[in-house]
């Protein structure tokens, strides 16, 4: 059978996952479930477990739940492998349940960042938990990474630990902190862990398991890529690149000592200006010591003018040139000249500033997120360094470089581990069902879905999801696709018939990716589709096609919905997508994520202008009339972004207005750490471009009656918000917008209200049928999910919502 056809012609010069000797405990087979109780573990015959994963999340055995893709890896390369999940972190106990386990602990805090998880973007703690049974909040601490890690040596002190997951990737570097609104070290130096795995881990987990099995110490494991760990020094044979500055030296002149008079009194007093004097004094020194300074403006070129720098080569790094055509002689004396052999970058290392540099100035902060993006791409990116601490405490973080994509082939081989595809059996209600009070939300979105991608090249700012999973698409076989929609068909307990999404991170980038290998490995571009499409970017969405025909095709399947966000700007590149899309695969409404109209945020954001979305608009109105169905485009926006002004917000209102759209959920913008905007909200700098002192400032939305003004333009229709944009309206000068005709914004009479609104959706939840009932709809209206189009069957019994587990971006919740 032919190997399957790869996305990226990406080189992947890496041991294959399948080319590992298994560990001897393989003969133990393969469990229903991981264990996690010492029951569990007597019932596999298990005296003890090689590795034991903790997690923040609930225990769900699927291919969306990163502890179940690590602990089915691990347990396919032969280790025994248990799951601590939700446990109480009020002591060391609960992390004893498997006993001390051979290898190491490997910890996460779940598929969503800690913090994201409990808190909204108000920072107000949520009542809820999508990862918890039942939907409780509060089962997990703050900061869970550090805290499991923290209890785990305590448990064990001699068990090495193992950090990975999306909170520990985004706090791989000293970091802004939202919460805390400082900037905190790096999760390395707080969790005191013995090795971070950033990203997506499988490689580097399975080397490290095999590796540790083998005796090695984990101190000793450096060269892994996707890993991050406390050294002292520098080892040998590294060559250091300083980037810990962005300022440039000046011309250096001398100091006016204040004791001597200026030159007016000196010459008077019959002496010599003491300015001029000191000067020339410098530039004797400076010419006696062999470097001479810049010459003063309209100065000759006669003897004792400046001259020309000479640059010295370093004698360690001079080699012969190895170019075929070599520089020209340097002159009289001498031979071919020799030239400086640039450092190799798989032995090369960037020094950021340190810890304490980025956390006192906010320009070296920015300098420092803008390098760390720039070494991004796998195939040129180089490690990166960074010192924690002064003196004797003083230690460095280093950051290997990212790891290598997985092939089509390793794709496959992680989704085709034997999940169970379904919570563990401890969760279940005395019925055995997963649907009552102890149902996982998380688990009700994906479980009639199928994700068939990794990755994300559009670097949205505000989005972490190619900071973890990387910008090159790693995509599945179609082989492998269907035989996933076929189990979910023949073996998930409550199918219907509905896939409720075949998507991933982004639902149309399947199988895209760069036309040259060549470009591919030295690109440092953050978007392949900001400011517009690269012309080296293959936009064929064949291969996406032939998928969704295949599936809608098999038996037993009813219908084939997309779930997850739909890059416009990519699908319009291809109307036989958007037609396909459109006519088979939309239960009544889709979602697309404009994010603005305005180009100040939008610039911002590295997404594309509103002209794309009217675009596709007109496309998806056009198949849906063809196809004699009535379906409707709902469009999501942030709200308080870098980059936003008050009058973008306005204008994003009117065009809301214009359009019909109420919105009922707004997303508020949410520093995630390490992102780009991120960084613009901390340091009013902009890094998609060069830092410095003097560089492009960006107007930040700060402050909790800002971010409400900028929230209440969302949501222009709620009477509450009325008296605050009036008073805003009035203070821009736009009084014009206050009336009571269709052309105005908000009227200017107000109704009794209670200073709050009831949403139409509970959190997590849409509509009822009879609130959908009892909404009318008026014609010619514009009707989004927002405002009373009936929730989509996504073949669960209830309607899907909410965001991919697994996205940096957190579930869509009601706004607080």
């Amino acid at each position: 059978m032919n190997a399957p056809v790869d996305v990226s012609f990406f080189h992947r010069a890496a041991k294959p996952l399948t080319s590992y000797r298994k560990y001897w405990a393989a003969r133990f087979g393969t469990a229903k479930f991981l264990p996690t109780s010492r029951k569990e573990m007597d019932a596999l015959g298990w005296d003890s477990c090689d590795i034991i994963v903790v997690t923040g999340d609930a225990y769900v055995d699927h291919p969306s739940f990163g502890m179940s893709v690590i602990g089915r890896m691990l347990e396919g390369q032969g280790f025994r492998v248990g799951i601590i999940a939700q446990p109480d972190w009020q002591s060391a106990e609960p992390f004893k349940a498997l006993g001390k386990p051979n290898l190491f602990f490997g910890v996460t805090s779940g598929n969503m960042d800690s913090m994201i998880n409990r808190y909204t973007a108000d920072r107000k703690i949520r009542s809820d938990d999508a990862y918890t049974p039942g939907d409780v909040g509060g089962k997990r601490p703050d900061r869970a990474a550090i805290v499991y890690s923290q209890r785990c040596k305590e448990a064990w002190n001699d068990v090495p630990i193992v950090l990975g997951g999306i909170e520990g990737s985004l706090r791989r570097i000293a970091h802004y902190d939202y919460w805390s609104d400082k900037v905190r070290r790096s999760i390395v130096v707080d969790s005191k862990c013995d090795l971070l795995l950033y990203g997506n881990a499988e490689r580097a987990i399975v080397e490290v398991a095999h590796r540790l099995a083998a005796k090695e110490p984990i101190q000793q494991i450096t060269d892994v890529r996707g890993t991050a760990f406390v050294r002292r020094d520098t080892p040998e044979g590294w060559f250091e690149i300083d980037s810990t500055s962005v300022d440039e030296p000046g011309r250096v002149e001398a100091h006016v000592n204040p004791y001597l008079m200026v030159s007016e009194q000196a010459k008077a007093n019959g002496a010599s200006c003491a300015r001029e004097d000191e000067a020339e004094a410098v530039a004797k020194a400076a010419e006696s010591r062999g470097s001479l300074p810049l010459p003063r403006a309209g100065e000759g070129s006669g003897e004792g003018a400046a001259q020309p720098l000479v640059f010295v080569p370093n004698p360690n790094l001079k080699t012969k040139s190895p170019h075929p055509n070599p520089l020209p002689p340097a002159g009289e004396g001498t031979t071919a000249r020799e030239r400086i052999k640039v450092p190799p970058r798989d032995r090369s290392v960037i020094r950021l500033p340190s810890y304490e540099q980025v956390r006192s100035d906010p320009i070296l902060y920015a300098h420092a997120n803008r390098v760390l993006h720039l070494e991004t791409n796998p195939g040129n990116a180089r490690a990166l360094v960074q010192a924690h601490g002064e003196g004797t405490t003083a230690r460095d973080v280093w950051i290997n470089p990212p790891p290598i994509p997985l092939t089509t082939a390793e794709m496959d081989y992680v989704f085709d581990l034997p999940y169970a595809r379904s919570p563990h059996p401890r969760y279940a209600d005395e019925a055995g069902s997963h649907d009552g009070a102890t149902k996982i939300p998380a688990w009700e979105m994906i479980r009639f879905s199928v994700n068939i991608m990794r990755g994300c090249f559009g670097g949205c700012t505000f989005c972490s999801i190619t900071e973890h999973e990387g910008r090159i698409i790693q995509s599945r076989s179609e082989e492998s696709i269907i035989k996933e929609v076929e189990a979910i068909r023949d073996s998930v307990k409550g199918f219907t018939g509905t896939i409720s999404d075949l998507g991933g991170p982004t639902a149309n980038m399947y199988r895209l990716g760069c036309k040259s290998p060549e470009i591919e490995a030295a690109c440092r571009k953050p978007s392949c589709v900001y400011p517009g499409i690269c012309s080296n970017l293959g936009t064929n969405h064949d291969p996406l096609i032939k998928i969704y025909r295949r599936a809608r095709a098999l038996k037993g399947i009813k219908k084939i919905l997309i779930g997850s966000g739909l890059r416009y700007d990519l699908a319009v590149q291809s109307p036989e997508y958007v037609k396909e899309l459109v006519q088979h695969h939309v239960g009544g409404y889709l979602k697309i994520a404009p994010e603005h109209t305005e180009q100040g945020p939008l610039t911002k954001m590295m997404k594309p202008g509103i002209g794309s979305y009217d675009k596709f608009k007109q496309l998806f109105e056009k198949f849906s009339a063809e196809a004699g169905k009535k379906q409707y485009l709902i469009p999501y926006f942030i709200a308080a972004h870098p980059g936003t002004s008050d009058e973008d917000m306005m204008n994003l209102a009117l065009w809301l207005k214009k359009n019909g759209f109420r919105a009922d959920q707004v997303q508020t913008f949410y520093p995630s750490p390490m992102a780009t905007a991120t960084a613009m909200y901390h340091t009013n700098k902009n890094p998609l471009r060069k830092i410095t002192r003097e560089s492009e400032t960006v107007d930040i939305v700060r402050g909790d009656k800002r971010r409400r003004l900028h929230k209440a333009f969302l949501r222009y229709h709620d009477a509450n918000n009325w008296p605050l944009l009036r008073e805003a309206l009035k203070s821009m000068g736009r009084s014009d917008l206050i009336g009571n005709g269709k052309h105005h914004l908000i009227p200017t009479w107000q109704p009794l209200t209670d200073g709050s609104y009831t949403s139409a959706r509970r959190s997590n939840s849409s509509a009822s049928a009879e609130t959908v009932k009892s909404s009318p709809v008026t014609k010619g209206r514009l009707l989004t999910q927002h405002t009373g189009l009936p929730p989509r069957d996504n073949g669960s019994g209830r309607p899907a919502v909410g965001k991919k587990p697994g996205s940096a971006r957190p579930p869509i919740r009601k706004a607080r």
